[in-house]
Order: C-alpha cells, then sequence, then structure tokens
C-alpha cells in the first residue's frame, strides 16, 4: 500500500510504557510530524508521563491508557474512541497484542508495528531485534518507521522545561543560585541493573566531603523508604528530595544541574532531553540491557560498565565525576 503524505490526517503512536522508554521515541514523534506536515499526531501515554508528554511540542494530542488491567467496557470505549478519530496509521513503538487489535477492530488502514503478540493484525510489520542490543534503543525505534518511507538521522531528545516550577523547591531546600548541583539516582526497576545502594550512598558522602559539591538524591515515592535508610539531609551537602518532584520538575531540576549519577533508568534519558552530562554505570553482560542499547546521549556523558556491578568501585565513579566536573 503506497501512503500519500499529504493525504493523510491524523496518525496514532503508542507507546505506553515507563517514561524513559517513552522519551526515547522522541526523535520517531518529530520524524512522524516532519513527514506527515498535515497531520495531527496523536500519542498513548501512560497517565503517569501526561506532564511530560505535554512538554513535547509536536505532540498535538494525548490519550490516556494505563498498563494496568481494563475492563471489556474501557477496551470498546477506545476501540469506539480511535473510530472517532478518523486515524489514518497507527504505529505501535512497542509490541503490544492489545493495540494491534484495537486499531485493527477500529478499522486503521495501516497498521504498523512488531512481528509479535498477533503481528497478523499488522499492514507493516518488522522482527523485533532489540534483545540483540546492537543500536541504541532511538535507532531501533527509527528503524520501524523506515517501513512506511520515513528515514530520519535526527536522533536529538528534545524537551521543554521551566525553571519556575522548582522555584519553591529550591527555596525550601537552599538550592537557589545553585547551578553546580550533583543529582544522584541511585535506584532502577530491575534488581539485576542495581548498583549496590550503599555504594551510591558513600559516593554521595564523597563527593560532598572531598569536592564540596552540594548532592541531591532523587527518585520515585515508592523509593521513599529505603532513601531514608541510606541518605539523610546532612552538613555534607546531601538533600534528599526522593519522592518529592514530580517528573516536571526533575527535568527543571536536572537542567539546573552540572551532572547526573545514575544506574540505567528513567532518569538517564530524562537527563539527556535537558542535555546534562551523566555518569551511568550498566552492566554490560546482557545484550538487551546493556549501555548500547541505554545508554544516555547527552554530550560529555560517560558509561562504567562491567559484567559485574559489584566490581565496580565508588572510587570508579567518583574519578569519573570529578574529570566532569572539573571541565
Amino acid at each position: 500500500m503506497q501512503i500519500r503524505a499529504e493525504a493523510v490526517k491524523n496518525i496514532l503512536a503508542v507507546r505506553n510504557d515507563r517514561f524513559g522508554e517513552f522519551l526515547l521515541n522522541i526523535p520517531s514523534l518529530r520524524a512522524l510530524k516532519e513527514n506527515f506536515t498535515n497531520a495531527s499526531l496523536i500519542v498513548v501515554i501512560d497517565p503517569y508521563i501526561k506532564g511530560l508528554a505535554q512538554n513535547i511540542p509536536f505532540i498535538d494530542e494525548l490519550i490516556e491508557w494505563g498498563r494496568l488491567a481494563h475492563t471489556l467496557r474501557e477496551k470498546v470505549g477506545l476501540i469506539n474512541l480511535l473510530k472517532r478519530k478518523k486515524i489514518d496509521i497507527a504505529i505501535m513503538l512497542n509490541p503490544s497484542l492489545d493495540f494491534n487489535l484495537f486499531t485493527y477492530l477500529a478499522g486503521i488502514p495501516v497498521r504498523v508495528g512488531y512481528n509479535r503478540k498477533w503481528a497478523f493484525l499488522l499492514t507493516h510489520k518488522i522482527e523485533d531485534k532489540k534483545y540483540l542490543g546492537l543500536k541504541h534503543e532511538i535507532e531501533y525505534n527509527l528503524e520501524l518507521l523506515n517501513l512506511i518511507g520515513i528515514r530520519s538521522e535526527d536522533k536529538t531528545l528534545l524537551l521543554k522545561t521551566e525553571e519556575n516550577i522548582i522555584k519553591g523547591l529550591c527555596e525550601n531546600y537552599h538550592l537557589e543560585g545553585c547551578n553546580d548541583l550533583v543529582v544522584i539516582h541511585p535506584w532502577t526497576s530491575d534488581p539485576i541493573k542495581q548498583w549496590p545502594i550503599d555504594n551510591f550512598s558513600r559516593l554521595a558522602s564523597k563527593l560532598g566531603e572531598e569536592l564540596n559539591r552540594k548532592v541531591v538524591i532523587v527518585g520515585g515515592k515508592d523509593e521513599l523508604e529505603r532513601s531514608l535508610q541510606y541518605f539523610s539531609d546532612s552538613g555534607q551537602g546531601i538533600v534528599n528530595l526522593t519522592g518529592k518532584t514530580t517528573l516536571n520538575q526533575l527535568a527543571a531540576l536536572m537542567k539546573k544541574c552540572k551532572l547526573l549519577i545514575s544506574g540505567d533508568s528513567g532518569p538517564v534519558h530524562l537527563a539527556s532531553c535537558v542535555g546534562v552530562p551523566i555518569v551511568a554505570i550498566f552492566r554490560n553482560d546482557i545484550a538487551g540491557k546493556g549501555p548500547i542499547r541505554w545508554g544516555p546521549t547527552s554530550e560529555g556523558s560517560e558509561v562504567i560498565a562491567k559484567a559485574s556491578l559489584s566490581d565496580i568501585t565508588v572510587e570508579e565513579v567518583f574519578i569519573e565525576a570529578k574529570r566532569i566536573l572539573n571541565q
């Protein structure tokens, strides 16, 4: 089926998983908008990331659809909504049985995705080779668009931020005027990617004591209890903001900082969106979870990767952080 770009009026893009994975689709969303200039770009997201998605300038409309179980009534309602939108092309940016089915039942004529999860319902599909970890996730996402004739070399991440949304936070925690903060995100969603929390704690103290840097600890509300065990506001210059920021506030805070130190996690990609250097701690023995696929993209970033995370020392990370901070 030949697609006439000028005839396309509505495009649906689906990526409703975690915020880090979503952000790595920004180049694909940009490419869709640039190639189909007459079209409205509708994006399906997890409700949790709505605030971030609203700050991507080329998204025209959002549909919220969480990853929790949905009732039959909710599913029928979504299918009917998609029908009313008169969508011309649907792109499933991550394999999804539900959306392969929903877009088929909604009668969307062009349905693009991966050759998995009832892929016989798609009109255009590609083998899912992401598990090989031979390319960055951004490149894999752009590769999917080749199926409908879109090719783009623009892999840059872009996210609008507003500094005023952290004004009160900075005042409350005496961060106003600080533009050389070190932000540490010690958590990961997958235990096999977790550098020991105790190492992050020792690193934070070392940065405060030896480099006289103010260190900000960040994370979600579900990490608050552990965070209080390992990181306390102290004379060492550590400020614990775990569970105290929205994603938009976190983006604005990172834009203000000099460096992010993190394991493989969503904030790595958030920092890449606002151009902050990162020291990222990875294991490199599982291709699909390695730094080739998931590493930071911001200029000046450095990855420290080994087969066993326990072999990465606090001193190694400190030396790399010091080098970047002294530039």
